[in-house]
């Protein structure tokens, strides 16, 4: 259950990203002239509100484990950032940051190698 709570999190995170992404990329570079637009455009606001989500699920979690047995999870968030950069907002993801990924992945995996979860 934890790691279905954290998961949902991680994914509420990324898509709330992403949505920043998509809805600056329409605005433009932020200026303080268009900051109040940019933050009531309807992609930054449901980016927000998924923030907000992702924040209770994350209390809801950290109610149930140890932070050093879940936090290390989070970085299941730049595997994932990498694969969405990738296929959604068609952005170019070297090699190198796969790499890099697989090693995140990897670390995640030794950090949070335990039955207590």
């Amino acid at each position: 259950m934890i790691i279905v709570l954290v998961l949902a999190n991680v994914i509420l995170l990324v898509t709330g990203q992403v949505l920043f992404k998509l809805g600056l990329n329409r605005m433009g570079v932020l200026t303080l002239h268009n900051a109040l637009q940019v933050f009531v455009s309807p992609l930054i606001l449901t980016g927000l509100f998924l923030y907000v989500v992702a924040t209770l699920l994350w209390f809801a979690v950290l109610s149930r484990a140890q932070l050093s047995a879940v936090y290390p999870l989070q970085s299941l968030s730049y595997i994932l950032g990498l694969a969405v950069s990738l296929w959604i907002l068609h952005e170019d993801v070297s090699l190198t940051r796969w790499i890099g990924a697989v090693i995140i992945l990897l670390g995640v995996a030794l950090v949070t190698w335990s039955p207590k979860l």
